[in-house]
């Protein structure tokens, strides 16, 4: 009885240092997931103005892409700025068009003189005040007459603006604007959960007489119309400059980021952004934390056998917490051992809705990437050497993007992988959803490379396209030939049937080319009414052949008018630049116009 009395304080004593040490050991995984709930939240800071920064890059340029496709195919603007005067619904159609078909709901048009003063502004029927005198960039462009992108205050509203130079028989005549908002941006943040407020400069405030938004937090300005009351008062409230004079700050439940926006590297407002911090993914630091405490409770199993019970115990209900946050997470969480796939999060199931448990899907899939669609830029099955998970074990750095397609849907998603157990070979996978941004920035590219009137390729991709053809006949040696077309005396069918006329003869003999080529031909409008046809694997002679068949047919056609067109052929030198086969078929085309019209002129040097 002695013995067992002595036995039992230090049984206790025993018990009391082992719990002080699981204490100690609990408060140290509390400080490190801080810590790395920390870091995790700077990271997302980074995240976020990264995205931020790419969104406002990629309508600067689809912003730019729009002006000069107005700048370059509206030949009727000329006139009007020459004489000084351009109706009030000059673009009122195409903004239309533009708010129906894209991303751009309130794209505004300005037009101006060479001299900076405003002869058309689409969504105000003021005119005639002098720009330049307001806007630095205005009179820098007035200097330059280079094409300009940037954000910069007016005296509407802080927006993005392109501005490209109109420019006629080599004379520089006026500029056109194309200006966009940030209210797209901001709309697409608010799919992220993420609420904006985006603000002007005070310095700017007595320059806004027209305000557009009509929203102000004191002396600042606020550009987005959507723009939250209770965020803007929350600003208002705690002091605005708090936040545009701080990168991020973590209060109230919420992360709020700035990203200063700039023109020539000078500050002209701030885009400040609210996401809640429970919205921000985690779950890498719930497989690190989960990596510790199992480190932790081997330790303690080592040290002494008789707390296993306990600390069983303690594993299986932070089993079963860490589970049901992984559940939670918006992202697809896979557990895989290379072999196959051994249990998957309930988002996955979100996207795979065939299946309502892992075992219905693995009777008939052992890999996710069984749905993995094959196309450049994307990770496959099996990417050469590697094995799709092995590549992205061996380039974790790598920005690497899957295409799924899941019961006829497709969609996009940023994966990673990385290490849970070398002992069980076993690998988290983790799918972040891309889907909106990746078919935002496929259907910009799209209408980038796209000539507005015809549907047919334009000069931009010509360019892109001649260069990879170039490429690829330079590597396989195979030939590569270029056709330039040009309607015979296009400018009669416009002086004397107007330009509706003459747009319309320009769609419907493009379509009947178009359809009169292979596949991988590729036909491009160059400008006006000239046009390029690439043809892959094809000789100066077989081009010749298809530049023949195209000519009867456009001249047999005779619908909207009858038209005859002249070609010049030519075949790709080992060797020669973009610039060179260019011109000696622009050559060989500009001998056929001067040879009678309506004929094919082949050049072989």
């Amino acid at each position: 009885m002695i013995r067992i009395l002595k036995a039992y304080p230090f049984r206790i004593i025993i018990f009391l240092v082992f719990l002080a040490v699981a204490v100690a050991y609990l408060v140290f995984l509390q400080n490190t997931k801080k810590s790395l709930l920390y870091s995790n939240y700077n990271k997302e800071v980074i995240s976020l103005q990264k995205r931020l920064e790419n969104n406002i890059n990629t309508k600067e340029k689809s912003t730019l892409a729009l002006a000069l496709t107005l700048a370059v195919s509206d030949q009727k603007l000329v006139n009007h700025i020459l004489k000084n005067h351009i109706p009030h619904i000059y673009y009122k159609t195409l903004i239309l068009e533009y708010k129906k078909n894209t991303l751009y709901k309130n794209i505004w048009i300005q037009v101006l003189d060479k001299n900076g003063k405003s002869l058309y502004r689409s969504w105000s029927k003021k005119t005639g005040d002098n720009v330049s005198s307001i806007r630095k960039e205005v009179a820098s462009m007035l200097k330059s007459k280079k094409i300009t992108t940037t954000i910069s205050v007016g005296i509407y509203d802080l927006t993005i603006k392109a501005m490209v130079p109109i420019v006629f028989n080599k004379k520089f005549v006026g500029i056109v604007e194309v200006i966009s908002h940030f209210n797209s941006i901001a709309k697409e943040f608010l799919k992220m959960d993420v609420d904006s407020v985006i603000v002007a400069n005070k310095e700017y405030k007595k320059q806004l007489n027209y305000p557009f938004s009509k929203k102000v937090i004191g002396d600042y300005y606020v550009a987005n119309l959507d723009a939250k009351n209770e965020k803007m008062d929350y600003l208002a409230k705690h002091g605005i400059e708090n936040y545009i004079n701080n990168s991020f700050k973590i209060e109230n439940g919420y992360l709020i980021v700035s990203y200063l926006l700039k023109r020539n590297e000078n500050p002209v407002g701030v885009y400040i952004m609210f996401k809640r911090l429970d919205k921000i993914a985690s779950n890498y630091i719930d497989n690190f934390m989960l990596r510790l405490i199992l480190l932790g409770i081997v330790a303690f199993i080592v040290v002494l056998g008789i707390i296993n019970t306990i600390i069983y115990f303690i594993l299986k209900r932070q089993k079963r917490y860490y589970k049901d946050i992984i559940d939670t997470s918006s992202n697809i969480i896979t557990i895989n051992n290379k072999e196959e796939i051994l249990d998957a999060n309930k988002t996955f199931f979100k996207y795979f809705i065939e299946y309502k448990n892992i075992d219905e899907f693995k009777k008939e899939h052992n890999c996710i990437c069984n749905f993995f669609v094959k196309e450049e830029g994307y990770i496959t099955k099996d990417m050469g050497d590697y094995d799709w998970m092995d590549y992205i074990l061996e380039y974790p750095t790598k920005i690497n993007k899957v295409k799924i397609n899941s019961s006829g849907e497709v969609f996009y998603f940023l994966i990673s992988a990385s290490l849970l157990s070398s002992q069980k070979k076993q690998y988290s996978v983790i799918l972040s959803d891309i889907t909106q941004e990746e078919k935002y920035k496929k259907k910009i590219e799209q209408i980038s490379i796209t000539d507005p009137l015809t549907g047919i390729f334009n000069r931009r991709y010509y360019d892109q396209k001649i260069k990879e053809e170039i490429s690829s006949a330079k590597r396989y040696d195979f030939p590569l030939s270029l056709v330039m077309l040009d309607i015979d005396f296009f400018k009669k069918i416009n002086d004397d049937y107007g330009h509706d006329t003459g747009d319309e003869v320009l769609k419907e003999y493009t379509n009947l080319i178009s359809s009169l080529l292979r596949n991988g031909d590729k036909v491009c409008r160059i400008g006006g009414e000239e046009f390029a046809v690439i043809l892959p694997h094809i000789t100066v002679n077989e081009a010749a052949k298809v530049a023949e068949k195209l000519r009867t047919s456009i001249e047999k056609h005779k619908k909207i008018l009858p038209i005859t067109m002249s070609f010049g052929a030519v075949q790709y030198i080992k060797g020669e630049s973009t610039d060179s086969i260019f011109k000696r078929a622009d050559n060989a085309l500009y001998e056929a116009k001067n040879s009678g019209r309506n004929k094919v002129v082949v050049r072989f040097v």
